[in-house]
């Protein structure tokens, strides 16, 4: 791994529609599982520092992806325009089985975040 003075890297895994009380939302419904995923990711980024702008790389997780990559890229494609991202991190589409049967989608996003290696 290379490291560059004055940025750091943030790796943001296993993210998906799920409350404060690790509680699944949006049982069945990609769209709205789509949506809370962004969500919590934003929060996370929040969290660091860091915004959709310091994203590279995203990875996404389907459970059924002939089924459902469609409707999952529809609402990425509209996120990102909201966010005013262009152009688009790369993005890499998987079919998985996840963790827990009522997931949908589960989401890791990659950022290379300008300023102190580590926080405290």
């Amino acid at each position: 791994m290379t490291v560059v003075p004055g940025q750091r890297m943030l790796w943001l895994s296993g993210t998906a529609s799920i409350n404060s009380g690790g509680r699944t939302l949006y049982p069945g419904d990609l769209r709205a599982q789509t949506w809370r995923t962004y969500r919590n990711l934003t929060r996370l980024l929040e969290a660091e520092g860091a915004t959709w702008s310091d994203i590279v790389r995203t990875s996404c997780y389907l459970r059924d992806i002939e089924r459902d990559y469609d409707e999952f890229n529809k609402v990425r494609n509209l996120f990102f325009r909201c966010m005013a991202i262009d152009p688009l991190p790369a993005s890499t589409g998987i079919q998985v089985r996840l963790c827990r049967s009522d997931l949908l989608i589960e989401m890791e996003a990659f950022a290379v975040v300008k300023g102190p290696e580590s926080r405290t």
